[in-house]
């Protein structure tokens, strides 16, 4: 048996609770995880509160499950046809739907798994996965971010946004990060060469910029691209308006519908995870232009308090949930 976070219902963090389960058989083409830490990101809250309803329809909640896809830890056991993993191998990843990784045991497809990076501890290893991707989806392959180029981050100090303004610096970029005044120096930190607080002044003023990559979902489309050049890229991460009817989706179809017919190229970003780009975030880490910024650690039982401190702008880098202390 093992200890797990159980997600009952759609609302709050009061519909989650801690459960005896038992520890998860893989399948064909699984391991499963001895979980050492569990990543957070602000996709559990749209999941845990089922908004936008596309959400409820795309991910049905049956029966219960387990929230969490990053994580870190040992392999336990492996499954059918598993040749590349084995027993007591350190890996990082994303965890099966259902089966997530706020559990002392997670199942994972191997697609989707990595050997650790050596120079990571599990608890920042299990910051990278889901955020880091998504920000390597949006600056390197959608945004296609350029030496020279100028790159606007909106969300800077967030879990996508710290990971876009490193990458975006890695291109040979000038990064452009806005955030709120509290996060400006870890803005910095990690690299930005000119940081704005949005909450006394307008980044969108300092365009035109190559590439804008926002990870806030604020701000009008219109807006956006007048600070775009004619031909730049404008790549919407995120989508948190409550109170719009698609719960923030709207600006980023409109922005797909649009994008056939200007010459900017206007991107609704849809990540997905996989082994090869873990492998690709792996080699940043290991010459030492990626490393994920750790805001808080909690336990397994602090999980539900942890996760009510992310979505809408609130997050601040990244908040990993630590099982095991090794």
């Amino acid at each position: 048996m093992m200890k797990a976070m159980l997600q009952e219902g759609y609302g709050s963090s009061e519909m989650l609770r801690l459960v005896d389960r038992v520890i998860p058989e893989p399948g064909p083409g699984e391991v499963t995880v001895e979980v050492a830490a569990a990543g957070l990101d602000a996709g559990l809250v749209h999941l845990l509160e089922g908004r936008p309803f596309p959400v409820r329809l795309a991910m049905p909640l049956r029966g219960g499950r387990v929230l969490g896809l990053d994580c870190a830890g040992t392999v336990h056991a492996v499954g059918e046809g598993v040749t590349d993993y084995a027993v007591g191998d350190k890996v990082f990843g994303v965890t099966v739907t259902g089966d997530g990784a706020l559990a002392e045991n997670a199942r994972a497809s191997t697609a989707k798994l990595a050997p650790k990076p050596r120079g990571l501890s599990f608890i920042e290893a299990a910051a990278i996965p889901v955020s880091a991707t998504t920000a390597l989806r949006a600056v390197r392959d959608a945004a296609g971010v350029q030496s020279g180029q100028r790159v606007l981050v909106l969300g800077a100090a967030g879990g996508v946004g710290h990971f876009a303004v490193q990458i975006a610096k890695n291109l040979g970029a000038e990064v452009i990060g806005a955030c709120s005044t509290g996060k400006l120096q870890l803005v910095r930190s990690i690299g930005a060469d000119q940081v704005i607080d949005y909450t006394t002044g307008d980044p969108l003023k300092e365009g035109p910029f190559d590439a804008i990559i926002d990870t806030g979902g604020h701000r009008r489309l219109r807006q956006l691209r007048r600070a775009l050049q004619p031909t730049g890229a404008l790549v919407l991460v995120g989508a948190e308006p409550e109170a719009a009817p698609l719960g923030g989706m709207g600006r980023s179809l409109a922005a797909a519908l649009l994008n056939p017919f200007t010459r900017q190229k206007l991107v609704m970003l849809a990540s997905s995870e996989d082994r090869q780009a873990l492998l690709d975030l792996t080699e940043l880490v290991d010459r030492g232009a990626l490393r994920p910024v750790i805001h808080r650690t909690a336990s397994l039982e602090e999980a539900p308090e942890a996760i009510t401190g992310l979505g809408r702008g609130s997050g601040t880098a990244k908040t990993v949930v630590e099982l095991q202390q090794i």
